[in-house]
């Protein structure tokens, strides 16, 4: 813990933490706020609809990028100084990113029907939802445009401000659509969400105007472009892959068991996001940037393993805090509706304890680049994840299958990530064994 604490104290991380803290706690408040509107006003049937709308577009939210956001903070911070340089990278970012958007807009607004027919099943017909996320989808590659310049830069402070106001004002919107038009106001705002928060940015990024003129067609690099393409592809393949995954899962369970039960798996996976969220920041502003630094393999085994005693340990605690409270926390953030979730808590809590353990590890295939490594344990997981889920909602014939699958998906995932690492972690050359 002393490591970590020092190199917060080190870096400018130490006077955006509380803010950091803000901005996630601001997340999970509205993301319980809007789950609560939903429960009140639509109930699990709605969930499980808008649960895979919210997939479907995280997942063309990402092609339409082209998955550039990691990359484009890293270099944008590399080059900043270097007029020339920054000129490529922010051009060559901006109109691939521009080229993407069009195309991914154009493809959605006219496939709506069909992108309809595919993630709601059976007789809704939410082909217009489709239609406007295909308008606003500019508006949310802008906004991720300007937040890796800012990020780039190293202007946390604004950059978080501006997720918080964007937040409360999302979640603002959500539940006026919610209360007014029910179902279908809150699978607009499912679909306008994060395209709002650019008219925040718009705010933010006014002292960075000086940037507009080094944006150049003439100016877009082929050699950078390579140079990203694998931080695109490792990004493109997890964030478009896993989506259309859970999508599977609940249209399987939909189809084989109902309605009601696919918004029961929502609910539960909406509460393991929001007590992940918590996590998932701190191994993204310490353990990435960290594991990048590292070029010893003992100051590697060193980091993960005082990860493990000092952050695991307050995570169980924590998990077994919220198994619990259980009751309360389904009742809290749903309805009395919601009751059967806190039959999917046990599985849900230990699987994310061991996706926990293993993504610290994990985190070693981004940092290092590891392109192959992450594209194959990711397909093994998807695979695994899917195939699992699908034999064990059969064998149980009722959603607890699918949490069950969970569990055993990471365990299986956690055991391929310490054979890629046992050498490392523990000074064993497994593959020799």
């Amino acid at each position: 813990m002393k490591k970590l604490i020092d190199y917060i104290n080190n870096n400018v991380l130490i006077k955006v933490t509380s803010l950091q803290a803000a901005s996630v706690i601001t997340r999970i408040i509205a993301g319980i706020l809007t789950s609560k509107a939903i429960a009140v006003f639509i109930g699990p049937t709605g969930l499980a609809l808008i649960g895979n709308l919210r997939n479907f577009v995280s997942s063309f939210q990402t092609i339409a990028v082209l998955g550039f956001y990691n990359g484009a903070v890293k270099y944008i911070s590399d080059v900043k100084d270097d007029v020339v340089e920054l000129s490529k990278t922010i051009s060559t970012i901006f109109y691939a990113g521009f080229t993407a958007t069009i195309l991914v807009s154009f493809f959605c607004y006219f496939n709506a029907q069909l992108i309809n027919d595919i993630i709601f099943p059976d007789y809704n017909d939410y082909a217009f939802v489709i239609k406007i996320f295909a308008m606003v989808l500019p508006f949310y590659a802008l906004n991720m445009f300007s937040f890796s310049i800012m990020n780039g830069f190293s202007k946390y402070k604004i950059l978080i401000i501006i997720n918080i106001i964007g937040q409360i004002l999302s979640v603002s919107i959500a539940l006026l659509l919610i209360y007014q038009n029910k179902i279908n106001g809150a699978l607009i705002s499912a679909v306008i969400a994060e395209s709002l928060i650019f008219l925040i940015t718009l705010v933010g990024i006014t002292n960075r105007r000086s940037l507009v003129p080094l944006i150049k067609v003439n100016s877009i690099s082929l050699s950078f472009l390579k140079k990203m393409s694998t931080y695109s592809l490792m990004a493109l393949f997890s964030a478009i892959i896993m989506p259309l995954v859970a999508i599977a899962i609940r249209s399987y369970i939909i189809e084989n068991i109902g309605y009601k039960d696919a918004g029961f798996w929502e609910a539960m996976t909406r509460i393991s996001k929001y007590y992940l969220m918590l996590i998932s920041s701190l191994m993204a502003l310490y353990i990435l940037p960290r594991f990048s630094e590292i070029e010893d393999i003992k100051e590697f085994r060193k980091e993960v393993f005082s990860f493990y005693k000092t952050v695991i340990p307050v995570l169980a605690i924590g998990l077994v805090a919220i198994y619990i409270l259980k009751p309360y926390i389904v009742t809290l953030i749903f309805s009395e509706d919601f009751k059967p979730v806190e039959d999917l808590f046990l599985w849900q809590l230990l699987g994310d304890f061991i996706k926990v353990l293993s993504m610290v590890i994990a985190y070693q295939f981004l940092a290092k680049k590891m392109f192959w490594h992450y594209i194959l344990t990711e397909a093994f997981l998807v695979i695994i994840l899917y195939t699992t889920s699908v034999y064990f909602i059969d064998l149980y014939d009722n959603v607890q299958g699918v949490v069950i699958a969970h569990f055993v998906s990471y365990i299986m995932y956690y055991g391929i990530i310490l054979l890629i690492f046992g050498s490392s972690l523990f000074g064993v050359d497994v593959e020799k064994k």
